[in-house]
């Protein structure tokens, strides 16, 4: 069998996702550090108030909340690179 033929996308999606939690927890904990700082570097985008959907008997709030930072964008690309050499 070709090298990565057998290959699953929800590898590679739990990769990067583990990738995206990994580098963000490694940014926020070095943000402190002067010379690490530029890891927590990033933007925030989303919903900034919620919306609330009020039935009644069921209430439902939807919001959504994405801060993408170097720290995880480097995490993305190191799982990738892993994904590819497994």
């Amino acid at each position: 069998m070709a090298k990565g033929a057998g290959k699953n996308s929800w590898a590679l999606f739990l990769l990067v996702l583990a990738g995206i939690v990994i580098g963000s927890f490694i940014a926020q904990a070095t943000s402190g550090i002067s010379f690490l700082s530029w890891l927590n570097f990033g933007q925030r985008f989303g919903i900034t108030t919620p919306v609330v959907l009020d039935l009644g008997i069921l209430v439902l709030t939807f919001g959504l909340h994405i801060k993408i930072t170097i720290g995880s964008i480097i995490g993305i690309l190191i799982a990738t690179i892993i994904y590819h050499f497994i």
